[in-house]
């Protein structure tokens, strides 16, 4: 029985990768261009829109709060969230930013 389990151990797989190994290199680079490069690059877009932040454009925080923003400073930003109600957000708080319409990209009205 002993030579039996050894000679089945013994033979070559027909693994066209080659063994073990090819196959873990190929799974950490499936996993980094299908998960950890998008993610990275949906990060740097985000940081991209915090940073170019105005007065007066609309975000969502990461609680759900819907607002304007009212002031920036270097590391937070006040959102109106209603009339006469301000609150004081770290800038790493906004999950989404919608920029102020401009005049001239605002659609035409139809008269």
């Amino acid at each position: 029985m002993t030579s039996t389990l050894v000679s089945f151990l013994a033979q070559d797989s027909p693994n066209p990768l080659g063994g073990p190994i090819p196959m873990m290199v190929i799974m950490v680079v499936m996993f980094y261009f299908l998960l950890i490069r998008p993610q990275q690059k949906q990060r740097k877009e985000l940081q991209a829109r915090i940073d170019s932040l105005k007065v007066g454009d609309r975000v969502i925080t990461t609680a759900g709060i819907h607002a304007l923003v009212h002031n920036l400073k270097e590391k937070t930003v006040t959102l109106k969230v209603a009339e006469g109600t301000m609150i004081e957000f770290d800038k790493h708080a906004i999950a989404s930013v919608h920029k102020k319409e401009s005049k001239s990209t605002a659609p035409a009205e139809k008269a």
